[in-house]
Formats: structure tokens, C-alpha cells, sequence
């Protein structure tokens, strides 16, 4: 009877052992999945991390991220230059929304494992490439970098409308021809949001 009892006790140990482990490994498995979902949660390079993209998101991205970073330089420009608070505030709506946008898109290209935009590239010698319209030559920049006041701020509107043309050009053709779903997103994005902004600027042009 001793035997049995003690066989019966190490089987029961045994078992409470195994029950152990199994609720463990269940346990870990749980915060696995846990931990894969807060991974894949994050916004800018979540959306592009499924592989579901094509050469035209591609393109798109690596265009788009040279194209606002020259936006970003004219709009700099403007606080210690224009002479219009609407002009001035444009350019800081305009600096608030591409920053953003380009971290987005530098996050894409890094998941798809794609080249990015090297910064300083963002002149004349994109200027004449597809997929680039809009961009300002070094002559432009020069030019609007040495004027002040009312001269600025005519400077800065016409370019500015040139450059957000192109922009909406570029986001369009992603809409028709892209396939990721977070950058056709941010494309249709761009297009109301600058299409807006060259309503505004031609209006403070005088030519809408």
C-alpha cells in the first residue's frame, strides 16, 4: 500500500508538473502574439511592411520625399522674409504637414527595402526628371533666397503653386497606378490638402 501511495503521489506530481508547463507555454505563446501586434502597430512603415506594393508606390515615395523637402526649404525661408502673416502662416502649415510626411515615407522605403532620397538632391538636377514636376531649379531658390518683403511673398506664392502642382500631379498618378494601401492614402491626402493650399495662394495672388 505504501508502494502504490507513493507511485500514486509522484504521478500526481508528475502531472501537476506537465499541467505547469503546458499553461506556461500558453502563457508565453499569448504574449508573443501580444508582442507581435504592438510590432506591427506603429503607423509609418506598418502600412508598407506586407509587402502589398508595387514599382509606382515605389517611385511615388523616393519622388515625393526630394519634392517636400524642397517645400520644406522655401517654406523656411518665409519667416524672416515675408512680409505677409497669411504668407507666413502658409509656410508653417505647410512645414507642419510635409515634415511628417517625409518620416512616413523614409519609414516605407526602409520596410521595402528600397533607397532613400539622399538629402541636398532636391534642385535643379531633379528638376527635369519624371516624376519630379514642379521642383524649383538652384536658379529659383537663389533668386527667391534674395528677396524680401512684398517681392518675396509674390516670389514665393508663384513658386509655391508651381511646386504644389507638381506635387498633386505626382500623388494623382499614385492613386491610379499605386497599390500599397497606406500610400495611396497619404497620396489622396496630398491632393486635397495642396489643392486647397493653391486655391489659398492664388487667391492672395490675386489670380484665382
Amino acid at each position: 500500500m505504501t508502494t502504490r501511495t507513493l507511485t500514486r503521489r509522484a504521478g500526481l506530481t508528475a502531472l501537476a508538473v506537465t499541467s505547469a508547463l503546458v499553461l506556461a507555454a500558453c502563457g508565453g505563446d499569448g504574449g508573443g502574439h501580444t508582442g507581435h501586434g504592438s510590432s506591427a502597430n506603429p503607423g509609418s512603415s506598418a502600412g508598407a511592411s506586407a509587402g502589398a506594393h508595387n514599382a509606382q508606390d515605389v517611385a511615388f515615395a523616393q519622388g515625393m520625399i526630394p519634392h517636400h523637402r524642397q517645400a520644406l526649404e522655401m517654406a523656411g525661408l518665409a519667416d524672416g522674409r515675408a512680409s505677409s502673416a497669411r504668407v507666413k502662416d502658409l509656410a508653417a502649415r505647410i512645414e507642419k504637414a510635409q515634415d511628417p510626411e517625409i518620416r512616413t515615407m523614409t519609414g516605407w522605403l526602409k520596410a521595402w527595402g528600397e533607397e532613400v532620397p539622399m538629402a541636398g538632391m532636391d534642385h535643379s538636377g531633379h528638376s527635369g526628371m519624371p516624376g519630379m514636376s514642379g521642383m524649383m531649379s538652384d536658379a529659383d531658390m537663389t533668386a527667391l533666397k534674395k528677396a524680401t518683403g512684398k517681392d518675396f511673398d509674390t516670389r514665393f506664392l508663384s513658386l509655391m503653386v508651381r511646386h504644389h502642382q507638381g506635387a498633386v500631379e505626382m500623388a494623382a498618378t499614385e492613386q491610379d497606378k499605386g497599390r500599397d494601401s497606406a500610400a495611396k492614402a497619404v497620396a489622396g491626402g496630398i491632393v486635397t490638402a495642396q489643392n486647397a493650399e493653391i486655391k489659398e495662394m492664388k487667391q492672395l495672388l490675386g489670380t484665382s
